[in-house]
């Protein structure tokens, strides 16, 4: 079976009530291939969930930008998993690097993050990515196989995993992995779930890009074999947005 192209629009901690609006409302006009060829996903910050979800057409659907490890509690500042399946917030994204550099979050941490999320009854978006020393230094695989591994080893069910590629030096910096370096790194990911997960699973999980992604160079990002779709930050901020989604016809032709 064909993996559906999945586009998620990270808005990481931006925007006010009236951007919010704004943004929402572009979208909401859109003109975008229906949703057997394309699935949309947008991730406001969390005070800004409820009001998305509200205003937003029904073919797209919202996701949170994290969410706690274990069940809510004395955990000041924290939002579980099951806060949002309350609000009825189908997606989560879970291990953005921004949180593993910034704040500290392991593999193992991220894995167990991922696990519980997906217990709840959510679907999870899972980040993994390496930095430029890494890339460099010729570990590109080893660290994401790492990364995958952590995942792996905590889920059994990959139904609801969406693994997105982040290389670290390529978010909000402009530069953009080439779509032949993004290929590279897909089909290896892709090996990897076949050798250690199972071939079955490897071949329905969608393996998303992100890292600098614009409608500039999402058509021949969306034309690489293993790449399923996009993690886009910045620019899903912006009416470019919508034609990245409609890059997903790349996939059919």
């Amino acid at each position: 079976m064909a993996r559906k192209f999945f586009v998620g629009g990270n808005w990481k901690c931006n925007g006010t009530t009236e951007e919010v609006k704004k943004i929402v409302t572009t979208l909401n006009e859109a003109e975008v291939p229906s949703e057997d060829v394309v699935e949309v996903v947008v991730s406001p910050p969390f005070v800004f969930l409820n009001f998305v979800k509200s205003l937003l057409r029904s073919d797209f659907h919202v996701a949170a930008q994290n969410c706690w490890v274990r069940k809510g509690g004395a955990f000041t500042g924290e939002i579980s998993a099951e806060m949002l399946v309350n609000l009825s917030i189908p997606w989560v994204i879970i291990g953005h690097s921004e949180r593993r550099a910034l704040l500290k979050e392991s593999n193992e941490f991220v894995g167990d993050k991922v696990a519980y999320a997906l217990s709840q009854g959510l679907k999870v978006i899972a980040c993994i990515g390496e930095t430029l020393e890494e890339r460099e230094s010729g570990s590109t695989m080893a660290v994401v196989a790492a990364q995958t591994k952590a995942i792996a080893d905590k889920v059994t069910n990959w139904d609801n995993v969406v693994l997105a590629y982040e290389p670290v030096w390529a978010i909000g910096t402009g530069k953009v992995a080439t779509p032949a370096q993004a290929q590279d790194v897909h089909r290896e990911l892709r090996k990897w779930l076949s050798e250690n997960v199972s071939g079955a699973i490897a071949e329905s999980t969608r393996i998303i890009y992100g890292g600098s992604v614009n409608g500039a160079n999402c058509k021949e990002l969306a034309a690489q074999p293993d790449v399923d779709g996009f993690l886009v930050g910045g620019a899903s901020l912006k009416p470019e947005f919508v034609d990245i989604i409609k890059s997903a016809t790349v996939k059919k032709n």
